[in-house]
């Protein structure tokens, strides 16, 4: 019998190759990665994509400083400098979570293209293609904070002063910031599986995404919202890490709620990130096994 029969043989019946032998969690690994490269490749290759992701986040930086800098109320003070220095960790939240719906495009966009299908084709971990295009993206997230972050400090953004502030806690809070990030793309990856366009993805991943960033503690102390509205934003997992950041940069705006998130954030942002990735990957690379272009 010829070669070409006995891979024919061996070719299970959807046409998808067998992976080869191996460590599963290093195959897997190494998946990842070549995906994640080539989407990085591409990113360079269209580089109006990093460009418009970097723009509106220092538009919202702009506009929120300078326009409700002065009329915000912050602990019990409308000064300009304080509202900065209350915004930023809102802002910089808002940005890693909004690059959610570009994650849901783009991965529509590979399946309106048929990419999806090809992959499937191919001997590779199951959950590599998605593993790998959530990489890509919180490099592109990571590029975009460290340029947020100069426009901040630009704007007149400056961490506390006193000696709990260190650079290990503020690098800790980005790092809150990035697991965030990271979390929410898994969403937008499930989204970009289930829907048919990558406009429609990317509108559906704004839709859940602005009463999840504006009904939070991001733009204005929840303290002075009405009590049911209030509760909803001190359990919502994007003012854990807001407020984790405004403790770990020495920010001012700590709530002094009693909700446990409020009063744990750190451990609450950790949690909800780690319980956001461990559903929602689940969810969607359980979509991507039977998803069709």
């Amino acid at each position: 019998m010829s070669a070409t029969s006995d891979t024919a043989s061996t070719t299970p019946p959807g046409g998808a190759l067998p992976a080869p032998p191996g460590n599963a969690l290093a195959q897997s690994l190494r998946d990842s990665l070549v995906v994640a490269q080539r989407n990085l490749i591409r990113m360079t290759r269209i580089p109006e994509m990093v460009i418009f992701g970097l723009i509106q986040p220092i538009m919202f930086v702009v506009l929120f400083t300078y326009v409700f800098g002065g009329s915000m109320q912050i602990g019990g003070t409308t000064d300009s400098t304080t509202y900065k220095n209350f915004l930023m960790a809102g802002i910089f939240a808002q940005t890693v979570t909004f690059a959610t719906a570009g994650s849901g495009a783009g991965i529509a966009d590979d399946m309106h293209k048929g990419l999806i299908d090809r992959f499937r084709s191919l001997p590779m971990a199951r959950g590599a293609v998605l593993t790998g295009r959530t990489f890509a993206d919180l490099v592109q997230t990571a590029l975009t904070l460290l340029v947020l972050a100069v426009v901040a400090l630009l704007v007149g953004w400056r961490v506390g002063s006193d000696y709990d502030t260190n650079v290990g806690r503020v690098a800790a809070g980005f790092g809150l910031l990035l697991l965030l990030g990271y979390a929410f793309t898994w969403i937008g990856a499930l989204i970009g599986l289930s829907v048919r366009t990558p406009e429609a993805a990317t509108s559906g991943g704004l839709v859940w995404l602005f009463p999840v960033t504006f009904i939070s503690n991001a733009f204005v102390d929840s303290g002075r919202m009405t009590p049911w509205l209030r509760h909803i934003a001190e359990w919502n997992p994007f003012s854990a890490t807001v407020q984790a950041c405004r403790v770990l940069f020495g920010n001012p705006g700590q709530s002094h709620s009693a909700a446990w998130p409020m009063q744990h954030p750190v451990w609450a942002s950790l949690i909800y990130s780690a319980l956001i990735i461990l559903i929602f990957r689940t969810l969607a690379v359980r979509k991507y096994r039977s998803a069709t272009a």
